[in-house]
């Protein structure tokens, strides 16, 4: 875990094993009574209300007692009173958000923030960066669900939130859950420690049929339409291998000390799922990423039916293997981790405990650096085109419009062709950067 707040290894083991917040605040050597702005009570608010965001709600409240959901707001107010009672029924008096505090459209994560102390942010990708510097300018601490943008201008404002969060002392925790697997954690500290020698190579997959399909309803306008299925809509989510694969990749430059590679090349198209349900983003990926010193991620996604499926983070070494989500290693060395974690609940637990402290967590040194190869892998198969971390760093470029141009009743930015399909981008015809 990287941040601010500096934790050992053996100290985030022992804190993580645990989901309850009382366990976890203890491991922590923290004070349950002590918080910075005064009061016991610390009033969540959720930017968002799919399924992610709804089940980051329920951790937050379960993480710390004196947690009370405040605000809600998403696309569809008709999502934020369907939430509101899901949550109600998990948590109880802890959530006590009235009708006045639900908010719909484009706006209304204004709304959450200025209620709010925490904020929880899970909704289209695409408003990640903004929605986050907006609560951290206001002074609040953030949750904020992978991946942390879509494209490089995303990215950039991404690195202003959380360098700024770091100058106001408030947390910034990343959905990238990995780094609060207590497994995950062991069986990297053991690569570190020389297990399977050096690092030769890694292989990420993340395969698996279409994500979240939706039919769509009669009521909705185009760019409603495209919100309530956003992961299949490139201006919204940035495409499979910055919504997904960015967890490969997060483990990957974990393994290789929180270096990024510095170039990579993408195959990629639509094969497939090519009916307007399935939007405009592709449905395979293959990315080859090299590090510096020469070592490659041979990463691949896929979002088809029918096909092998495979979610796996494997590392290959000079004197063994190791199983990162399997949490084994075996060659000269041979071992396996047992026990069991939620990785959901323990980086809830952390950033609770970091706001009663008064001790900030900031994940900004590995969130932003992981998303921006995945969205250099996503350019690269767009594109056809070698992309480079360097192009990466000095682009602007950006999917439009920009997010805070975006509102209600809107035109759509992208729009069905005449064979009753999503246009996509063309390898070798793209042009991105």
């Amino acid at each position: 875990m990287s941040g601010t707040k500096k934790v050992n290894r053996r100290e985030f083991l022992k804190a993580s094993t645990t989901v309850g917040a009382a366990a976890a605040l203890g491991a922590l050597g923290v004070n349950r009574s002590v918080y910075a702005a005064g009061s016991d009570i610390i009033r969540v608010g959720m930017i968002g209300c799919g399924g992610r965001n709804t089940g980051a709600g329920a951790q937050a409240l379960t993480a710390d007692s004196g947690a009370r959901l405040v605000a809600m707001c998403d696309i569809f107010m008709g999502r934020v009173k369907e939430k509101r009672e899901v949550l109600k029924e998990q948590k109880g008096e802890q959530v006590v958000v009235d009708d006045d505090h639900c908010f719909e459209g484009f706006d209304g994560y204004k709304h959450v923030i200025e209620a709010s102390d925490v904020v929880l942010i899970a909704n289209a990708a695409k408003f990640h960066p903004l929605h986050t510097m907006t609560a951290i300018q206001a002074g609040k601490h953030v949750f904020t669900e992978k991946p942390h943008g879509i494209d490089p201008a995303g990215l950039k404002q991404m690195q202003q939130a959380v360098e700024l969060a770091k100058q106001k002392g408030l947390c910034v925790v990343s959905g990238l859950h990995s780094r609060y697997h207590t497994g995950y954690a062991e069986t990297v500290q053991r690569i570190h420690d020389g297990a399977i020698g050096d690092v030769v190579s890694i292989e990420e997959n993340f395969l698996r049929a279409p994500y979240v399909i939706i039919d769509r309803k009669s009521d909705l306008s185009e760019v409603q339409w495209q919100c309530s299925t956003q992961y299949h809509f490139r201006w919204l989510s940035g495409d499979d291998v910055p919504q997904s694969l960015v967890h490969n990749l997060d483990r990957a430059s974990w393994v290789m000390h929180n270096e990024v590679p510095v170039k990579c090349h993408g195959l990629g198209g639509r094969s497939s799922m090519i009916k307007a349900i399935y939007g405009d983003v592709f449905d395979h990926h293959s990315v080859i990423y090299e590090f510096a010193n020469g070592v490659r991620i041979y990463a691949f996604c896929r979002t088809t039916t029918g096909c092998y499926d495979e979610y796996s983070s494997i590392v290959f070494g000079s004197k063994g293997k190791a199983d990162i989500m399997g949490c084994r290693i075996w060659g000269e060395t041979n071992w396996r981790w047992r026990e069991r974690c939620d990785p959901y609940q323990i980086e809830h637990n952390v950033l609770f405990a970091a706001i009663r402290s008064g001790e900030p967590v900031n994940n900004g040194d590995y969130m932003v650096p992981s998303t921006m190869a995945g969205v250099m892998g996503q350019i690269s198969c767009y594109t056809g085109q070698e992309v480079t971390m360097e192009q990466m760093k000095k682009s602007d470029f950006y999917y439009a419009p920009r997010p805070e141009d975006c509102h209600d009743g809107m035109e759509p930015p992208v729009k069905l062709a005449a064979n009753g399909s999503y246009p996509v981008p063309v390898p070798g015809k793209t042009r991105l950067l």
